[in-house]
């Protein structure tokens, strides 16, 4: 999708669900979603999911979405960023921003909402008289969703894992689509893309946006559960370049185009699971290409004194994509994914 090709939606007025926002104003509006809870500390309230509308009127609409898990924290700093640094004078359309989808999980510094346990990427299409967080993601695919051309939801390793900084996006839902999608991470710049099956999670916030036709890409920031300064600057320079290509950022001086990415997949043999409960000592490194059968993690046994460490191989040729960062782990806890190189002429 190149710039003034994305389509134009009219957004309609105020929307009850949410709170300082008229999705048919131009300017600058921040406002918060409507999550209706009662318990001993919501009862008689709302848990705001907070939102920023910057528009300059008719044209494309891009919906950014970070804080989907509250451990992961590049896409939320960036969020922040981009609500105080867009002006509606520089654009063509309309930027949605929600820093803190799951603002419970985020206030809690968890992977899940506290309040519910919902995992939020795992609850679309949601729903609007369900718990806290089926609510959130009714929100956003009732509400959000059919109004954008472009969604990426900005994803990291949370606490307990990192990914290499990659774009992360589904096969499919079709030609055209997938196309925009191979052109849209290009242009992100982030060096690797990691390539799934279509429909991979039925609740997530990409599959939702596949199933709507909706042009949608996902990220996998690092992680850790701290924010990596590298992948956040490749962000910084990624996403002006990306919004100006939908058509929707004017007068961006474009920095300089990035270098292709190395494209990577995903398989059902890409995890390596430990099937014994210690402590996870990693052999090899993040990034690192490893051979079939090649030794790449050991768990040691905690109370067996006498017992070698169980070792574990990798089931694939690839690249080491995810690793996990608790040490302590149980029977079934992935312990890495080896992602498979994918020739960029064959997608």
């Amino acid at each position: 999708m190149s710039a003034g090709t994305a389509p134009t939606r009219p957004l309609e007025a105020i929307c009850a669900n949410f709170t300082g926002i008229d999705f048919s104003a131009t300017g600058k509006q921040l406002g918060y979603g409507h999550v209706v809870h009662s318990d001993n500390v919501y009862d008689g309230s709302v848990i705001p999911v907070p939102l920023a509308v910057i528009s300059s009127g008719p044209g494309p609409v891009a919906l950014l979405v970070a804080g989907t898990h509250g451990d992961e924290y590049e896409g939320q700093v960036l969020a922040h960023e981009l609500i105080r640094e867009l002006d509606p004078e520089r654009l063509s359309g309309t930027v949605i921003v929600v820093p803190a989808a799951n603002s419970p999980a985020v206030r809690g510094a968890a992977r899940v909402s506290p309040i519910d346990g919902g995992n939020l990427n795992r609850s679309y299409p949601g729903n609007a008289d369900g718990g806290p967080t089926e609510q959130v993601a009714a929100l956003i695919a009732g509400d959000l969703l059919p109004r954008a051309d472009f969604v990426i939801d900005m994803h990291s390793g949370g606490s307990n894992s990192t990914y290499l900084p990659s774009a992360f996006i589904y096969r499919g839902p079709d030609e055209e689509l997938w196309g925009a999608k191979l052109r849209a991470v290009r242009l992100l710049g982030l060096p690797y893309v990691m390539v799934v099956a279509p429909l991979l999670e039925p609740g997530s916030l990409s599959s939702a946006g596949d199933l709507a036709g909706v042009l949608t890409i996902s990220t996998e920031l690092s992680g850790s559960g701290t924010v990596d300064r590298h992948a956040l600057a490749t962000m910084r320079s990624g996403m002006p370049r990306l919004l100006a290509d939908l058509g929707i950022l004017r007068d961006e001086a474009r920095a300089p185009a990035p270098a292709e990415p190395q494209w990577l997949e995903l398989v059902p043999e890409s995890a390596v699971t430990s099937t014994a409960a210690g402590l996870f000592e990693p052999l090899v490194d993040l990034g690192e290409s490893v051979r079939a059968g090649q030794p790449v993690a050991r768990v040691h046994f905690i109370d067996e004194l006498d017992r070698a460490p169980r070792s574990y191989h990798a089931p694939i040729d690839g690249v080491v994509a995810i690793m996990r960062r608790s040490t302590r782990v149980d029977p079934g806890a992935h312990l890495m994914h080896i992602a498979a190189p994918l020739d960029p002429d064959s997608l």
